[in-house]
């Protein structure tokens, strides 16, 4: 919904809203009002007022949140760190994919006004919240004991006070990503991803889990949302046979932003052989157009790893976008259209820890503008797909050999750190990670410094795959071209040969598939005792 006041905010619901939100505040001990003291600053208070809504777009309830004005606060005064660990999407993606190879079920805790029991370092003081001053004492402000959304540091404090509580609990939180907890209870295992107050809980068996949701709501005001259905724009749907992902609520959003949830649906999100450039002598494109560019980037940050290259693309003329890169953004969106139902599968594995199996695969010298290549990498955890990328490469590479080797490199960073992170998670010995390559002369290269002659100049950085081979941290195998998952990352490809890459890659359409729901999703309030 559009941002509106808290005068025009008058319904009932929006009332009730704010009244709940100074509640919390003042039941947490969060202020004192006082006098402002001599040659101090009040930071300003605002009400932002939000519409909850359920997976299928349903009105939730009706939210009002009191925010600081955190712009006009200065450092090394008002605030000093502010950094606090949130989990990546690719994250995410990896606790889902391993939770559904072990049949473990996925919860989801709020906590609820969490940034209020951020406790502050710095003393800060702010105006009176609209609507809400004291009568008789308009003129004080309040001095805070603890942190207020919007404050520059609330966010660390938050994070600090959660990793305290957490730390009590006797979780260990995670090295290769400090967004996730971890905790060994006999031979189960509890691990918790945090992204700000939501929390992304999985385990062995549902006992430790809810003994986990008795224990969190002795410490703060919870509502448990039971068992994961949405989280990060992703629908989550939890079945027998493992789980399923979709953004069909995101993408009709960016497809209404856009101008284009009317639009006829087109079969590939670009042309085979497309060459977009920056130097072509044709008309700039102005707003409205303009703007339906920034909606097509945030496909981007969809779950769809099919158009992570056709809008890799479009994002290099987001700057100063000409008529064809508006033709080619209007193709991704159409494709979008079409596609909205489709999504992932993690699949549950008869081993005990899948293995970790990536595809890395370039295209040499596609860009017109500086002939660099393109570097696409995807990974798997058993069957299911947790990570990918499509990136234009740094350096001009004379050769597919170099292209392949340099993207090999890419691939290998990204295999070391799920090594880690899966090893760390289960407690299990780090196996080495496959690669799969589909050249030849670049799989020689990261065994052997072979052809001299024309890879001397390669930077000493690409060199590092070969080092992680020598370590036996990874393994390369050679997949043939028509099996290559990573192919469709780095080119624009034909209808046919399209369909043929996003079938091998496991794309489904989820809205025609059989599956049984895990029991029921019903959000249940935990007050603290």
């Amino acid at each position: 919904m559009s941002q509106i006041t808290f005068y025009e905010a008058r319904g009932w619901e929006w009332m009730l809203a704010c009244e709940d939100e100074i509640r919390s505040i003042e039941k947490n001990n969060t202020w004192t009002l006082m006098e402002l003291p001599h040659g101090a600053k009040a930071i300003g208070l605002k009400w932002v007022f939000k519409l909850k809504r359920n997976s299928d777009g349903s009105i939730n309830k009706h939210k009002a949140r009191l925010v600081a004005k955190g712009y006009v606060q200065r450092y090394g005064i008002d605030f000093e760190e502010v950094f606090a660990p949130v989990a990546r999407l690719e994250t995410i993606r990896f606790l889902i994919g391993l939770a559904a190879s072990r049949g473990w079920e996925i919860h989801h805790l709020d906590v609820k006004t969490a940034f209020l029991h951020g406790e502050l370092k710095e003393i800060v003081y702010v105006s009176q919240p609209e609507g809400f001053e004291v009568k008789g004492s308009e003129n004080k402000v309040y001095k805070l004991h603890k942190a207020l959304y919007g404050l520059r540091q609330a966010p660390r404090a938050w994070n600090n006070k959660l990793n305290q509580i957490l730390m009590e609990l006797k979780f260990v939180k995670c090295s290769k990503e400090p967004s996730v907890y971890r905790k060994a209870i006999g031979d189960s295992l509890l691990l918790i991803a945090v992204y700000v107050d939501d929390l992304f809980v999985t385990g062995t068996n549902r006992r430790i889990i809810d003994e986990f949701k008795d224990e969190m709501a002795t410490k703060f005001d919870m509502s448990d949302l039971g068992k994961l259905t949405y989280y990060l724009g992703m629908e989550v749907k939890q079945h027998d046979g493992g789980i399923m992902l979709n953004q069909k609520r995101y993408a009709l959003k960016i497809l209404e932003e856009a101008g284009m949830e009317n639009s006829n649906p087109v079969h590939t999100p670009m042309e085979s052989g497309l060459k977009l450039s920056k130097a072509g002598e044709e008309k700039i494109l102005t707003p409205p157009c303009s703007e339906r560019m920034l909606a097509a980037y945030d496909i981007y940050f969809t779950q769809d790893r099919i158009l992570c290259y056709s809008v890799g693309v479009l994002s290099r003329y987001m700057q100063n976008p000409k008529e064809s890169h508006g033709v080619a953004m209007k193709q991704c969106l159409r494709y979008l259209q079409g596609t909205t139902t489709l999504g992932l599968t993690f699949e549950r594995s008869t081993s005990k820890v899948p293995r970790l199996i990536g595809y890395s695969d370039s295209s040499h010298n596609v860009d017109p503008d500086d002939g660099k290549s393109t570097t696409g990498h995807i990974f798997y955890l058993g069957e299911s797909p947790i990570t990918w990328c499509s990136q234009k490469q740094e350096t001009v590479a004379l050769s597919s050999c170099e292209a392949e080797f340099m993207a090999g490199t890419e691939a290998a960073r990204q295999a070391i750190w799920l090594q880690d992170l899966l090893g760390e998670i289960t407690g299990t010995t780090r196996e080495r990670v496959v690669i799969r390559i589909d050249n030849q002369s670049a799989i020689a290269l990261t065994k052997n410094p072979v052809f001299h002659g024309r890879s001397k100049h390669i930077h000493t950085r690409y060199h590092f795959i070969r080092e992680c081979v020598e370590n036996e941290q990874i393994e390369v195998e050679h997949v043939p071209g028509e099996k290559q998952k990573a192919d469709i990352l780095t080119k624009a490809l034909g209808r046919i040969k399209f369909k043929e890459m996003r079938d091998l890659m496991g794309v489904q359409d989820l809205e025609k598939t059989d599956f049984k729901l895990k029991g029921e999703n019903v959000e249940v309030s935990l007050k603290k005792a």
